[in-house]
């Protein structure tokens, strides 16, 4: 029997109806929520991301500040930018679009965004409430992992949770959403001596590496629920993530394809941390 396609894009098409009525019943209120995207330099890929961001931004009702700068901007002049958006009252989020050029580090950048803006949920005291349990902004990508996984009408809690791959913007992060959802997590990496044998006792699989295909039903247990985080570019052109899926497909329970699973997942998470961060901002309740 084939596995049930958790797609991403009609989730996401869902939540952004519900996202639509609750930026007008702010409004009502008088909150507009606010969302500034730093962009340096013309990455080709980044100037997308971008232009979707803004339009998610026009589609919900957000306003958008975007602010394209000089690939040779200097971090002081990047930072005295954010600093300047910080204390900004109509702006509730701050995204820096990554990478930066070399020359910037991208640290002390995503350090300098103010906590209660950060909706990328990258800044180091996002990820310590994170991971002790406290509200804070969620990173983009895992907490729309978590929503896949429950509007597909998986219960998490008492499952077992694979993550393959431990990267700070989606294996850790997810690690940690998936046993706030009270799931029983195990992390799976590049030194993982029996990889194989413990994909195949996940009920949740979580697989992250950003390789082509690696993942194929060897890895998964009968009916386990497969979400692929990767996006890799074949020589063909075509895009393909890091599980096989046409291999997984009869093996799987859920799975989510690619493109069309977790990817439109991240920009709606990311209007929805602006919609949370303007509501607190004005002590709605959340």
């Amino acid at each position: 029997m084939s596995a049930q396609i958790i797609e991403g894009k009609k989730v996401s098409d869902q939540m952004r109806i519900e996202m639509v009525e609750e930026v007008a019943a702010l409004k009502t209120k008088n909150v507009i929520p606010g969302l500034a995207v730093v962009l340096v330099g013309d990455d080709p890929a980044s100037k997308v991301y971008v232009g979707s961001k803004e339009k998610a931004c026009q589609q919900l009702g957000i306003y958008s500040e975007v602010h394209r700068l000089a690939a040779d901007t200097s971090e002081a002049e990047l930072l005295g930018l954010i600093d300047r958006l910080n204390g900004q009252a109509s702006i509730n989020g701050i995204l820096v679009q990554l990478p930066l050029p070399k020359h910037i580090n991208e640290k002390a950048i995503i350090d300098a965004i103010s906590v209660e803006k950060d909706v990328d949920g990258f800044h180091p005291e996002s990820v310590g409430n994170l991971t002790i349990g406290d509200d804070s902004l969620l990173p983009c990508t895992p907490a729309g992992v978590i929503e896949l996984i429950k509007r597909s009408g998986v219960d998490i809690a008492g499952k077992h949770a694979v993550i393959i791959g431990r990267s700070n913007i989606v294996g850790k992060p997810v690690a940690m959403l998936l046993l706030r959802e009270n799931a029983t997590v195990t992390i799976c990496h590049s030194r993982t001596a029996n990889m194989e044998e413990l994909a195949k006792q996940a009920d949740i699989l979580v697989v992250a590496i950003g390789k082509a295909k690696a993942i194929d039903s060897r890895y998964v247990k009968p009916g386990a629920v497969v979400i692929d985080v990767g996006i890799n570019r074949l020589p063909d052109g075509k895009l393909a993530g890091d599980v096989d899926y046409n291999d997984c497909l009869d093996q799987a329970g859920y799975i989510t394809p690619v493109p069309g699973g977790v990817g439109p997942m991240t920009i709606t998470m990311l209007m929805k941390n602006t919609i949370t961060a303007a509501k607190r901002a004005n002590g709605i309740e959340v």
